[in-house]
Formats: structure tokens, C-alpha cells, sequence
């Protein structure tokens, strides 16, 4: 006699309304509230990115394949910006930016 193998054939179908929800947990997408304004914050990992941006915390590019944080205030997804990680977190301690010239003086 040979053994059989016991369990069932293919994967067990899952229901459509579970998909959604896992789905839900899974994101990486929060909501943080600011002095400035309530933000949804999505953590983008390096794998997903396909250009560089320029983040607008210390006005350097953020290369390709980088790990980094998009940010916008809730309703307004027109304003949507990419930041480095660091930056975001630590955007509330930068002074006002003000552009001066190469050669103008820091004070």
C-alpha cells in the first residue's frame, strides 16, 4: 500500500473583505498632528522610490533606493513633499530659512 498525503489540494480561498483589511494594517501610512497642521505621513521604503527628490528640510537630494518619509497636510495632497527621515523628525528645531547669496555673510 502506499501513503497518501493528507490536507487539502491548492490554498484554502481567503474572503475578499479580509484582503482590505490586512491591507489596512499593513500600511505605512500615519497621521501626525503638528503645530502647523494635522499631516499624513507615509514611511516609503528605498525599494519603492524611483527618482531622487530634493528635501525641502535641508534642501539635499534624496538619491534613488533611499528609505524615506512623504508628508502632506491632510487635505491637501497637491502639497505632498518628500523629506529625509531625520529631517522630518527633527524639522520643528530648524529656524526659519532664509536664502542668501554664496558670498553673503551667516548673521
Amino acid at each position: 500500500m502506499s501513503s497518501r498525503k493528507k490536507g487539502t489540494k491548492g490554498k484554502p480561498k481567503r474572503a475578499a473583505g479580509s484582503n482590505q483589511e490586512r491591507e489596512m494594517t499593513t500600511s505605512n501610512e500615519s497621521i501626525e498632528e503638528h503645530d502647523d497642521g494635522i499631516f499624513v505621513v507615509r514611511l516609503i521604503s528605498g525599494s519603492t522610490s524611483n527618482k531622487p527628490y530634493r528635501c525641502p528640510g535641508c534642501d539635499q537630494l534624496i538619491p534613488l533606493a533611499t528609505p524615506h518619509t512623504v508628508a502632506w497636510l491632510e487635505h491637501d495632497q497637491e502639497g505632498r513633499r518628500h523629506w529625509h527621515n531625520i529631517c522630518w523628525s527633527k524639522r520643528s528645531m530648524r529656524k526659519p530659512k532664509v536664502e542668501r547669496t554664496r558670498n553673503a555673510p551667516r548673521y
